[in-house]
Parts: structure tokens; C-alpha cells; sequence
């Protein structure tokens, strides 16, 4: 109990301090990532401490920790894992260290853990999103296995601790990290179930893409289109008005060779339609609505349809495949509603950045040649 009151402590202080010390920052919600973003590998310096181990219990006094008696010991650790959101990320790490105390008259001097663990950044949980932010706090929780190598027995292996990370660029983050781990007494020689506490001091570094997008904001570009289109409409609606007085006038007119003219042509504006990340599937049939708007004002003019994908993710040769799927599954949705094929032109643009946050480029445009 007094193990778990001193970690509750130390938690306290540290999201304290980062309430002091944390400057505002732009925080915002985020788009997730694909499978291959937000991976990173770490690697430390630990210095571990045992209690319930021979005369040692687990009421022997914190103040003394670590006891630089022979129950302590220098080892290592390394890690690998991947955030899934800014908040929730898995782990797999392993610690190696030895000691040179002795259990039942043999030298227990080698050990190993494996652990996997469930991260929680609670500067992200509690304070929101931010790709500057110094100060991480991360707890977490975990189970393995443990083994004794000198006595060659293995246990099993509860694991928790407060991770701090602060950060030194993208790619680069210190860290330094309190642990406690408890096994099952026979992987140590024992019957009682030893616990210990580490202290550990090292470097994150993030593979690939370690930060997060802004969620793309549709409904505003909807909202765009959808102005357009209103803007469309109210111009036929004058051009009507315009043939049709002009006509009444010709109508009236005594001249037998008056014929019916047109006299304005409208600019019918590009309609988006959007796709999720790597998907030529249309993310949302309201888009759609658009695009029949659009058809209704096109007087059987040809539609040209030009699928995108976004550059920043996958190859060149895939984005270019995918630009052109994106556009045929719009031509297809014309052809329903009555589009000729003859009249639909597919052009397929490859990746693309020309519009911010990248993910606005995950599209195929619909427009009146």
C-alpha cells in the first residue's frame, strides 16, 4: 500500500508541475494516421532496487531507496511501440540487469524481463492535442514475463510506472522514468513475491511521422461548394429571365425569320468529392448532392472527372492508381444519374499537396469542360 500511495505522490507533483509550467499552446483535434506513422524506439539506463527479498520488506523505508546494498544493481532497457492516438500507445520492452547478492547459496546475478504495456499520455488525454508541447506525462501498465538466468526459472511479471518525455525535436525526446514491477517467488529462489523499482534515464526516437494532421474540416469545404453551387443556380435563374424577355421581345417582333436565341452560357465551377486515406470508396454520399446539382446545369456538356491522392502518403506509382480508382467511382456515380460515358473524361493526377492539411487532397473534382 505504501508502494502504491508513494506512486499516486509522485503522479500528484508531476501533472502539478506540468499545470504550472506549461505554456498555452495551439491544441486541436486530429485525424488518425496510417498503421506506419508514430512508432518509436527507446533505450535507457535503469538503476533497480529490490524489497521482499531476504531481510528486505516491503515496509522498508522509501527514504532509502535505492539502498546501494546488494539488492541493487546498473542494467538496461529497450523498447518499441506505437501511439494509436495522441492518448493510447503500446509498448513492448525488455530490461536486463544483474545484481550480486546470492538466493539459496547460488549467485542470482542475471536477469531478464519482458514486458508489454499500455500507455496513457495524459498531457494529451487531459490537456488536449499539441505537436509543440516540452512536457509528456505518460503512465502506464503492463504484464510479462521474468526470468532468472542463473537459476534458469522463469515467473510472471506485473509491471506500472510514470513516464516522462520531454521533448527535444520531432524525432528526439528525453526520457526519464520510474517503474515497479512485482514476480511470482520462485523466479527468484523465494516463496514470497519480490518487488521491484527502477529508475530509468534515456532517449525516445520517433520512426517516420511522429506527429498528428488536423482533422480536415468537411463540413467547411461542403459548405463552400454548396455557396458555389448556389451562386450557379441564382446565375441561371438570370440568364433564364434575360433569354426570356429577350425571346417575348423577338415573339413580338413582326420580323418572320425571329428564331429563339440563347444569349448567355454559364462557368459551372469544380464540385469536390472526398475519400477517407488510401480508399476509393466516397467517404460520404452528401457530397453527391453536389455533384447532381452540377449535372442538372451542365446541358449535356462533357464532365471531366480528375481523381487525387494525397503525396504524403504512399508511393508515387500507388497514389497514380488510386487517383484514377477515385475518379472512375465518381464516373460511375454519373452514369447513374444519367450521364452519358460517352460525355465523362477520367483524368487521373497522382499525388498531390496543393491544398492544406494534406488530407484535402484525398479527392476527385467534378467539372463542365
Amino acid at each position: 500500500m505504501k508502494k502504491f500511495l508513494m506512486v499516486l505522490a509522485f503522479a500528484g507533483v508531476s501533472v502539478a508541475g506540468m499545470a504550472q509550467s506549461e505554456t498555452p499552446e495551439l491544441k486541436y483535434s486530429v485525424a488518425t494516421n496510417s498503421f506506419w506513422s508514430n512508432w518509436f524506439i527507446q533505450g535507457n539506463v535503469t538503476w533497480n532496487a529490490w524489497y521482499g527479498v531476504g531481510e528486505k520488506s516491503l515496509v522498508a523505508p522509501f527514504h532509502k531507496f535505492p539502498t546501494g546494498e546488494d539488492w541493487t544493481g546498473l542494467g538496461a532497457s529497450v523498447a518499441v511501440g506505437k501511439w494509436f492516438t495522441p492518448g493510447l500507445g503500446l509498448r513492448t520492452k525488455v530490461n536486463a540487469w544483474q545484481i550480486g547478492s546470492k538466493v539459496n547459496g547460488v549467485d542470482a546475478d542475471k536477469y531478464w524481463t519482458a514486458n508489454e504495456q499500455v500507455l496513457f499520455n495524459l498531457s494529451n488525454l487531459l490537456c488536449g492535442y499539441s505537436e509543440t508541447r516540452v512536457w509528456n506525462l505518460i503512465p502506464y501498465i503492463g504484464a510479462g514475463v521474468f526470468r532468472n538466468m542463473s537459476l534458469n526459472e522463469y515467473s510472471s511479471d506485473l509491471s506500472c510506472g510514470i513516464l516522462n518525455e520531454f521533448r527535444l525535436s520531432r524525432k528526439v525526446a528525453i526520457n526519464a522514468e520510474l517503474g515497479w514491477n512485482s514476480y511470482e517467488g520462485i523466479g527468484m529462489g523465494l516463496k514470497e513475491r519480490p518487488q521491484q523499482f527502477t529508475l530509468e534515464l534515456g532517449l525516445t526516437y520517433n520512426l517516420g511521422k511522429g506527429t498528428w494532421n488536423k482533422t480536415p474540416d468537411v463540413d467547411a469545404i461542403r459548405a463552400l461548394s454548396q455557396s458555389q453551387i448556389d451562386a450557379l443556380n441564382a446565375q441561371l435563374d438570370d440568364a433564364n429571365a434575360e433569354n426570356a424577355r429577350l425571346n417575348n421581345l423577338i415573339k413580338n417582333h413582326k420580323c418572320p425569320e425571329a428564331k429563339t436565341i440563347t444569349v448567355k452560357e454559364v462557368a459551372v465551377a469544380p464540385v469536390s468529392v472526398f475519400f477517407n486515406l488510401g480508399s476509393a470508396k466516397i467517404a460520404s454520399r452528401k457530397d453527391l448532392q453536389n455533384v447532381k446539382d452540377l449535372v442538372n446545369v451542365a446541358n449535356d456538356k462533357k464532365i471531366v472527372v480528375t481523381g487525387y491522392a494525397d503525396s504524403k502518403t504512399g508511393s508515387a506509382s500507388l497514389n497514380q492508381r488510386l487517383s484514377e480508382k477515385r475518379a472512375n467511382a465518381v464516373a460511375d456515380e454519373l452514369v447513374k444519374m444519367g450521364v452519358s460515358r460517352d460525355n465523362i473524361e477520367i483524368v487521373a493526377a497522382g499525388g498531390v499537396n496543393t491544398l492544406t492539411p494534406i488530407a484535402y487532397n484525398r479527392r476527385a473534382t467534378v467539372e463542365v469542360k
